[in-house]
C-alpha cells in the first residue's frame, strides 16, 4: 500500500496528467473535452487511463450525469504536496542565504587585503634603439 504523498507525486510525475490537471484549473469539463488534445498522440482508453490516476491520487473527482461525465479538480490534494514542500523551500533559502554571507565575508576579506597591499610599480620595458 502507498501513502497519499506517494501517490500524488506519482500522479504528478506524468507530463500528460500535469496537463490534464491544468486543464481542469480553469474549470470543470467533460472525459471527452479533456480528452481532445491528446487523441493526436494516443487513444481514448489511454487518456482514461491517466483519468484513473489522477482519480486514485485523489487529484480529480469524476461524477456521472446521464451521458455526461464531468471532472473536476480537486485542490486540496495539491496542498498537502505543496505544505510537504514548504518545508524544503524553506530549508534551502535559509542555506543559500547563509551560502550568500559567507561568500560575502570572503569578498569582503578580499578586498581588505588589496586595500592593506602596497602597490608596486612595474618597471617599464624600454626598447633600446640602435
Amino acid at each position: 500500500m502507498q501513502d497519499q504523498l506517494s501517490l500524488t507525486f506519482a500522479a504528478l510525475a506524468d507530463p500528460t496528467r500535469r496537463a490534464i490537471l491544468a486543464r481542469l484549473s480553469q474549470g470543470e469539463t467533460s472525459v471527452s473535452e479533456l480528452a481532445k488534445p491528446f487523441l493526436k498522440n494516443m487513444s481514448l482508453p489511454a487518456v482514461t487511463k491517466h483519468l484513473k490516476v489522477l482519480e486514485k491520487a485523489g487529484l480529480i473527482t469524476k461524477t456521472k450525469e446521464a451521458q455526461w461525465r464531468p471532472c473536476k479538480l480537486n485542490g486540496d490534494k495539491l496542498k498537502d504536496v505543496a505544505d510537504y514542500m514548504e518545508q524544503y523551500r524553506i530549508f534551502w533559502e535559509e542555506s543559500l542565504d547563509r551560502l550568500g554571507e559567507y561568500l560575502k565575508s570572503i569578498q569582503d576579506e578580499e578586498k581588505q587585503k588589496e586595500g592593506s597591499k602596497p602597490v608596486k610599480k612595474g618597471k617599464k620595458n624600454v626598447r633600446k634603439q640602435e
